[in-house]
């Protein structure tokens, strides 16, 4: 008898990866043939390298906590109440008129004091979860309130606008020809990837979204663990936060309401168990990719946002759907395991 030895390329499409690319590739490939003058001119590649890291980073977000078998939906709140504490900041020392050193100084201040703001609102998420013990889904359902409720209580429900021009850059500007906001993309995913691949921390984080009762015998720190998880989740959506103020050159509380359902979307499709334990950033970056296509395809075809959203629901669970099907699933099928009270 003779052995069948599968060949390298049923190999490679064996990978979540190579299928996600193939994915990215069909959409792609198909919104150029519906729409070939404007999908493929260089404005609209353009426009898109500019768009898509505004949801992209909140689905990095995403991705680290759903690795733990949690999830965070207060991404969207945190980002916007970060991106108005930030706002207020210039507007109130700065000011349009501002320019030179004195700009770029309280542009730096206004970032640190976003990035303060997300590690504030990670922290309260981690010491909901990890320390009193509520449910991931519940803790940051009912944070993101609180953080959009305390943004509009800031504003009164009004845009924050009135910044100096160099506000603009971290949204609108170019490095070499490429988008600021793509940059900061590339990097953090790449430096999430660094730390969930080659780091103790990484490796802690994975373990206890496969098995959290195994991740104890071994000694992690699961309340240290879930803290700095929700820490940095936090810290990203600040950081996407920036990245609309600046591009919309304004902040407001009920900005980018559209990418919580993106990002969880994305981090699915990308690979993400959201049972925990499996989840590759390169699967998420491709993800990314498929959907900025996709999205800048359908608004070429004039498709409305309502329809767009209709279409993100649909294609969530139709991926679920499939990744519960043997053979066709991006991420290995595992069951929910309860977290024993330490």
């Amino acid at each position: 008898m003779t052995s069948h030895t599968p060949s390298r390329l049923t190999t490679l499409f064996a990978s979540t990866e190579a299928r996600l690319a193939v994915i990215a590739v069909v959409v792609f490939a198909v919104m150029s043939v519906l729409s070939p003058d404007r999908f493929l001119s260089a404005q609209n590649m353009t426009s898109m390298a500019f768009q898509f890291p505004e949801f992209a980073i909140l689905a990095l977000a995403m991705t680290l906590t759903m690795l733990t078998g949690g999830i965070d939906l207060s991404v969207v709140g945190i980002a916007n109440l970060s991106a108005i504490v930030a706002a207020t900041i210039l507007t109130q020392f700065a000011g349009p008129a501002a320019t030179g050193t004195d700009a770029v100084v309280w542009l730096v201040l206004s970032v640190g004091a976003a990035v303060m703001v997300g590690l504030a609102a990670g922290l309260f998420n981690g010491i909901a979860i990890a320390i009193f013990g509520l449910p991931p889904i519940l803790a940051t359902l009912g944070s993101g309130l609180i953080f959009t409720g305390i943004a509009v209580a800031l504003t009164g429900g009004s845009a924050v606008m009135g910044f100096p021009a160099a506000a603009a850059w971290l949204g609108n500007g170019l490095v070499l020809g490429i988008p600021v906001p793509l940059i900061l993309f590339a990097l953090l995913a790449a430096g999430l990837s660094f730390i969930l691949t080659r780091t103790g921390f990484g490796l802690k984080v994975q373990m206890f979204g496969a098995n959290p009762l195994a991740a104890r015998f071994a000694a992690v720190n699961v309340t240290s663990l879930l803290i700095k998880v929700y820490l940095m989740s936090g810290v990203f959506a600040a950081i996407a936060g920036m990245v609309v103020m600046s591009r919309a050159n304004s902040a407001k509380a009920d900005y980018g309401s559209s990418y919580l359902l993106l990002a969880v979307l994305i981090a699915v499709l990308g690979g993400v168990n959201p049972y925990g334990g499996y989840g590759r950033v390169i699967g998420v970056v491709l993800a990314v990719l498929s959907m900025q296509f996709l999205s800048s395809g359908l608004n070429m075809l004039q498709v409305s946002n309502f329809a767009r959203e209709l279409i993100w629901g649909s294609l969530l669970i139709f991926v679920m759907l499939v990744n519960t099907r043997p053979g066709l699933r991006l991420w290995p099928r595992q069951k929910a395991k309860p977290v024993p009270n330490s």
